[in-house]
């Protein structure tokens, strides 16, 4: 069965990065926006970063502009802002596309683990996050009005389960 190990994807500085370099984590990856009603969702992110980062818990970041042309930035834009505005320390990877033809492979398959409401694979908004157990295999999914500190109870959850499983 596939998994989030299996793939590779691009940080915001350029530098490829394998997802496999996660293994044994529990990982939230969100598609993310910096003119997006939801992006002062970055203090709750790395709220959760800090609060469970010392316990085997990653936040992803993917940029994206699919969402009314939300993230325009080029990368050293979203990384300024990032920085300067919510002092983001969790990982960023490059702007990506997370519907349609070219979609992130990643993408396609946290959109297949954990389709949305009523079945369906498309993500809806910006900041939809995917909750990834420790084997690489989305738990759940949370649309993008689910408050990043709404999610405790469910990393936590996660958290709780033995890398060996």
């Amino acid at each position: 069965m596939a998994s989030v190990y299996d793939f590779q994807a691009e940080r915001l500085d350029g530098r490829p990065q394998d997802l496999a370099d996660y293994r044994g984590q529990v990982l939230l990856i969100v598609n993310v926006a910096s003119e997006c009603g939801f992006t002062p969702q970055y203090d709750g992110l790395q709220a959760l970063y800090q609060a469970y980062g010392d316990q085997g818990f990653q936040v992803l970041g993917f940029p994206c502009n699919q969402f009314g042309s939300q993230e325009p930035g080029s990368p050293e834009q979203i990384a300024q802002f990032c920085s300067s505005r919510f002092q983001v320390e969790f990982p960023m990877f490059a702007k990506i596309e997370v519907n349609g033809g070219n979609a992130h492979p990643l993408y396609r398959l946290l959109k297949q683990q954990a389709p949305g409401a009523l079945g369906t694979q498309a993500i809806k908004w910006n900041f939809t996050k995917f909750l990834v157990g420790r084997d690489g295999q989305v738990i759940d999914r949370f649309a993008p009005s689910a408050r990043p500190e709404d999610l405790r109870p469910a990393i936590e959850k996660a958290l709780a389960v033995s890398p060996d499983h």
